[in-house]
């Protein structure tokens, strides 16, 4: 456990932890971890993440090294809680606009075009995320974000084609081939999108929403 005491002088702050009840306290730390994290974003998005230092990081929070070390363990554990804000925060854009029971080609549409539409208005997230997933490695050497990490959403969508199928909506079809196709199509979307910055990001997703369609549906009926 780290200890309370704050090693970069923010004795104000230390005493206020101790004497704040404990539901505030919670609050406050809530607050400057996303704080962090959101500097985090910012620097990695701008510098790289070779460059991306901690001090670098904690000077666009405004605060300490000391504070972020209090806040995460390291860099490695500071990356990951940035990917899993940014992933939390799309998750529930996405669950806002889905609706459980919509059909297939409902869903396609919602799903690549919310995915579009939320990192349109976050583009510093996705270029700090495209930062991470190239460079983030693990002690071992290997990347740490890839094919494996994406498991969960693999699943989640497979869930949804199974769905699918059983209602007789979609054709007969390998459905972990088919999600991870379609993550694939996603991912390449957005790394487009970030080289070609005038690409018409909506357009794109309509089209690989009419394709996964046609690839998947059981007849020939129109995408809707």
């Amino acid at each position: 456990m780290r200890s309370e005491n704050d090693p970069g002088g923010q004795s104000v702050q230390g005493k206020s932890r101790r004497t704040a009840p404990e539901g505030e306290r919670s609050l406050i730390e809530k607050v400057r971890r996303a704080q962090i994290v959101e500097a985090a974003v910012e620097v990695i998005a701008v510098r790289g993440f070779a460059k991306a230092s901690m001090a670098q990081i904690a000077e666009q929070a405004g605060v300490s090294k000391g504070v972020i070390s209090y806040h995460f363990a390291g860099k490695d554990e500071l990356i990951e809680r940035t990917v899993e804000q940014v992933y939390d925060d799309l998750g529930a854009f996405l669950a806002s606009r889905l609706t459980e029971g919509a059909g297939t080609a409902t869903w396609l549409r919602v799903y690549i075009g919310s995915i579009a539409e939320y990192m349109a208005d976050h583009r510093t997230q996705l270029t700090a995320l495209g930062e991470i997933f190239a460079h983030h490695r693990t002690e071992d050497g290997y990347l740490r974000y890839g094919v494996a990490s994406s498991e969960s959403i693999y699943a989640q969508v497979e869930e949804v084609l199974r769905a699918g199928q059983r209602s007789g909506e979609l054709r007969a079809f390998d459905t972990r081939v088919m999600a991870v196709s379609l993550q694939a199509g996603i991912d390449d979307m957005f790394a487009y999108w970030r080289v070609h910055p005038d690409h018409d990001l909506a357009a794109h997703a309509r089209e690989l929403t009419d394709l996964f369609w046609h690839a998947t549906r059981a007849d020939d009926r129109p995408a809707t």
